[in-house]
């Protein structure tokens, strides 16, 4: 998975932030408008948002002669991808996961214990964080590789 560059971060952000899952996206004006305080020329983010659908970070729908436009995957599931790609990234998988798990808080940790637990034994118990409402939305359509593991990252997140 590409990382992000900070413009890109922020129009994704926007994306995020603004455009339910199940709505038909928001056009380059409505993102240049939540950009409004970075005084971005229209056609510099039109040629983000294009460079991200060419990275498959987002999709697009023709309405009209405009593009509408709309996250590919949640920002959970994007940055579960980015800590399996970083755990990819050479040495020793075992260490570099050792030490996540050093540094994570009693609640993140009671979170991925449950996770933990429900994939090894199929269960789908509430875990004592689970009171903090829910944590990512779900991935319609994973796009990247693996899917599987970015699926149960983002369910390990919402439990």
């Amino acid at each position: 998975m590409t990382r992000l560059g900070d413009l890109e971060r922020a129009v994704m952000d926007v994306l995020w932030d603004s455009v339910p899952a199940t709505s038909n996206g928001v056009t380059v004006r409505e993102v240049a408008d939540a950009l409004a305080g970075r005084e971005l020329a229209y056609t510099t983010v039109m040629t983000v948002l294009d460079r991200l659908a060419g990275k498959g970070m987002v999709q697009r729908e023709r309405e009209g002669r405009a593009w509408r436009y709309r996250a590919a995957a949640s920002r959970e599931a994007h940055i579960a991808q980015l800590m399996l790609d970083a755990l990819d990234l050479g040495g020793s998988r075992d260490a570099a996961l050792v030490r996540f798990a050093r540094s994570v808080t009693g609640t993140e940790a009671d979170v991925l214990r449950a996770a933990l637990g429900a994939e090894a034994g199929g269960s789908d118990t509430a875990t004592p964080a689970a009171d903090a409402g829910p944590l990512t939305q779900r991935v319609e359509n994973p796009t990247t590789e693996p899917a599987r593991r970015v699926r149960l990252a983002d369910e390990a997140a919402d439990r």
